[in-house]
């Protein structure tokens, strides 16, 4: 079973919900990027978007998943939705972690989970569906480059969706080592 894996996808596809309770049956340690930059930005990712916007936000994003994929030791890895939108940060994803699972989900059903989360920045917009729509036209393609496995979310309950994802833990190969 691997011991350094991550799970990427859109805002709203389970990856920190899932996430969890698979680290949980895996007693890995439990990585969520976005909590933990809040913590080392000492505020929340909408705020600091507000603040210094998206491209600084990234940077930090950036250089923690660095950080994370060259460390030691086992850990399942749960970055935000946007994590692919740069090169480096896909070179190490593929680095550090493996598997890398891709949480798919349409964007007609992320905005269903998410039409009454206030917290995403990327979705405070006049029309969320518009958004993620595009969001997930850029977004999908990136994700398929770096994943070793996509996992179709449509609407299984949780239990289902962590079934799924332990499923494929089991039969991928190996952990990376950094």
């Amino acid at each position: 079973m691997p011991t350094r894996c991550a799970l990427i996808g859109m805002p709203g596809a389970g990856k920190s919900t899932a996430g969890r309770q698979v680290a949980r049956r895996l007693q890995l340690p439990f990585i969520d990027m976005d909590q933990l930059l809040e913590e080392r930005l000492g505020c929340r990712i909408r705020d600091y978007f507000e603040q210094h916007g998206e491209a600084a936000f990234r940077a930090h994003e950036a250089a923690l998943l660095a950080e994370l994929a060259d460390a030691p030791g086992p850990m399942l890895l749960s970055p935000g939705g946007g994590i692919v939108l740069r090169e480096d940060n896909r070179a190490a994803l593929r680095r550090g972690f493996a598997p890398v699972l891709y949480l798919r989900a349409s964007p007609d059903e992320l905005f269903r989970r998410l039409r009454h989360d206030r917290s995403r920045p990327l979705l405070q917009t006049p029309d969320p569906l518009a958004r993620l729509r595009e969001l997930y036209r850029v977004r999908d393609p990136l994700y398929r480059e770096v994943a070793s496995h996509v996992i179709e979310t449509g609407r299984p309950t949780l239990q289902s969706l962590v079934g799924m994802v332990l499923m494929q833990l089991e039969l991928a190969p190996g952990a990376a080592a950094p």
